[in-house]
């Protein structure tokens, strides 16, 4: 297990390839985002800022969860939850076919006045298309277990 004292301020890391499929966009976007670009090839096209069947903002957000969680957990990074998200960016469309990867970067940690048995790291993440087109950007902060005495 690693704990808050692993993280280091400054430390950037690049990881993660997940392929969007269109199934998938067009499940999340049936049951939480029924807008019609989300869900419809004609819809899509006639959007300007589409052009074709995209991904939901938030399907994009709980693809980006899926690869935190599957690369800090095989990395030893156990997180006790987070604080929120600030910043929230989707800077270009995601679409069938994208394949995503993510940048983050450290940077800051704390440790609250009120329990010192945690401590609060602050990244900023940065969400790449095959391209290395940044689709998306966040900052966000996790709650971490600190390295008992």
């Amino acid at each position: 297990m690693r704990y808050f004292e692993d993280y280091q301020e400054g430390r950037i890391e690049r990881f993660g390839a997940y392929e969007v499929k269109r199934e998938d966009v067009i499940d999340f976007a049936t049951k939480f985002d029924p807008q019609p670009f989300h869900l419809d090839d004609a819809a899509a096209a006639a959007n300007p800022i589409f052009g074709r069947l995209a991904a939901s903002g938030w399907h994009s957000c709980a693809m980006v969860m899926r690869m935190l969680i599957d690369h800090w957990t095989q990395n030893g990074y156990f997180s006790l939850g987070g604080t929120g998200v600030d910043e929230l960016r989707w800077l270009k469309p995601v679409y069938p076919g994208d394949i995503l990867s993510i940048e983050a970067e450290i940077l800051s940690k704390s440790i609250p006045k009120s329990r010192s048995d945690i401590g609060f790291v602050n990244f900023r993440l940065t969400v790449f298309n095959q391209h290395d087109d940044i689709v998306m950007a966040m900052k966000v902060t996790n709650i971490q277990q600190r390295q008992p005495a």
